[in-house]
């Protein structure tokens, strides 16, 4: 196999195009806000995982210094949305950059609903919220990292199948490389193999 090898410190700010078109596909953690002020926050944010199961946390990148991070850091309270494929438009629209201040829910012209827990609000039309409180941060120059620690996790029930989010109702969008995105496609089931029941496959 012939390769092409591209070295960080020969790319200067090039490196991440690089990264995010290799590191596919990521999750999209479509995060509100609300500033100290009162000013509800909507923006995506496509470094996005599970970091601890127990206690439950989620994270989320702030390339840069962005007003998600802002009113996290500010208030200690955040809402991971799932960013579903129908909304898509809607989703890419809260990542303009509007000024400080400004409400993505009403420029954007989403519903939104309160959360049980947290102020900031949920996107309404959003199958999934998970609400946050402020766990950590961590800088790492160029970005934050973001840790919130799960308070409540709300599905819609019509993507609930025998107690268990289904992922074909869900519909969860997900980034690629440059201005690419994808759907879930085809999803393929299969189970964790036990070790000795490799070590009989490998000695049939």
């Amino acid at each position: 196999m012939s390769r092409v090898d591209f070295d960080p410190a020969a790319h200067p700010g090039g490196i991440y195009r690089l990264l995010t078109a290799v590191v596919v596909p990521r999750p999209i953690a479509w995060v509100s806000t609300r500033s100290a002020d009162g000013v509800d926050n909507l923006a995506p944010h496509s470094f996005f995982t599970v970091s601890c199961a127990d206690p439950p946390i989620v994270q989320f990148t702030s390339i840069g210094r962005k007003d998600s991070l802002a009113n996290a850091v500010a208030t200690g309270e955040l809402v991971v949305n799932l960013a579903p494929e129908h909304l898509i438009e809607e989703v890419n629209a809260t990542a303009v950059d509007f000024p400080p201040g400004c409400d993505e829910f009403a420029e954007v012209g989403l519903d939104r609903e309160p959360s049980v827990v947290v102020a900031p609000p949920r996107v309404a039309a959003s199958p999934v919220a998970i609400e946050c409180v402020l766990h950590d941060t961590k800088d790492l120059g160029a970005s934050v990292v973001v840790f919130g620690r799960v308070v409540l996790l709300s599905v819609a029930a019509e993507a609930i199948v025998d107690g268990h989010p289904a992922i074909e109702r869900l519909r969860p969008l997900a980034r690629l490389g440059r201005r690419q995105w994808s759907t879930i496609g085809e999803v393929r089931e299969i189970g964790r193999i036990g070790y000795e029941d490799w070590r009989r496959r490998r000695d049939r």
